[in-house]
């Protein structure tokens, strides 16, 4: 069999949700496109990193000279799917001067007296930056759907409303980049094993977790809704086999990296003569 190459076309195309979308049929060990290994994903995520880094910094400068672009990336996902992780292994290889992570936990008093979307619109990126949200306005069509919340015209409501704010964001100049960290539900159960045979890692672990798994495939539908109804061309989703933590941080990195080269971020052009500066300092520099 021929080995794969890391060189993929578009990672995007390979991992967007489409029309006729089967969440069932994805394999969540699969490594379809791009690196068979754990050592050959670290070799291409090493310079990845560096790609990124450069892309990410000429964003910043944009923004910094006025330009109103932004990135945003999404990850949704089941309990130990790795948000956290990809976070730190993905968005670790740039700058966290130009990052704005921020992480969705269940809704507080003070926000549900608002709009579901008016605590996702507070964490918004900035020109020049690249947001990552851990969780997002996701959460509020997922958790009412399987745990029967609200009513399903008040689900279309949302879904409609989600549509409208990513066009919105579209229109706005912030690419978003939607992973759905797509986990088995053994490998699941594995992590949530380690987490609490591993005393450095119990405070990942809350006995709630098991009344969620236990609805898992409940999540697997209310998933499958979610994808197809809010996978648009201005905002697709992406569903990453993550159950192989190497290749769903390379994917997620791939992923960004495309979204960025796609985006064409430019350095602003200094507001001064460069050479009239250089002469300056060469000849003028009160300091020499």
């Amino acid at each position: 069999m021929a080995k794969k190459s890391t060189r993929v076309q578009s990672v995007s195309t390979a991992f967007r949700v489409g029309p006729e979308f089967d969440l069932a049929g994805v394999d969540p060990a699969a490594t379809p496109v791009g690196p068979s290994s754990k050592v050959e994903a670290a070799e291409d995520l090493a310079a990845v990193g560096e790609q990124l880094d450069a892309l990410q910094e000429t964003l910043y400068a944009e923004g910094l000279g006025g330009g109103r672009r932004s990135v945003l990336l999404v990850l949704q996902g089941i309990d130990t799917s790795g948000k956290g992780g990809t976070i730190r292994h993905v968005a670790g290889l740039v700058n966290p001067q130009g990052l704005r992570i921020a992480s969705f936990k269940k809704p507080t008093p003070a926000e549900r007296r608002h709009h579901f979307l008016w605590r996702i619109r507070k964490q918004l990126p900035e020109p020049g930056y690249i947001g990552v949200f851990d969780r997002s306005h996701y959460e509020d069509v997922l958790v009412p759907r399987v745990d029967e919340l609200v009513p399903a015209a008040e689900l279309d409501r949302r879904y409609e409303a989600i549509n409208d704010f990513e066009r919105e964001l579209a229109e706005a100049g912030t690419t978003v980049v939607k992973c759905l960290l797509h986990i088995s539900p053994q490998r699941q159960r594995e992590r949530l094993i380690a987490r609490l045979e591993n005393p450095v890692k119990r405070w990942k672990y809350d006995p709630h977790d098991l009344a969620v798994r236990a609805k898992f495939s409940r999540y697997q539908l209310a998933y499958q809704e979610a994808l197809t109804r809010c996978s648009t061309p201005v905002a697709p989703w992406h569903v990453v086999p993550s159950d192989r933590k190497w290749y769903r941080n390379w994917a997620v990195a791939r992923l960004l990296l495309e979204a960025l080269r796609d985006l064409g971020p430019v350095y602003p052009e200094p507001s001064y003569d460069p050479q009239v500066e250089l002469a300056r300092l060469r000849e003028d520099d009160p300091l020499r």
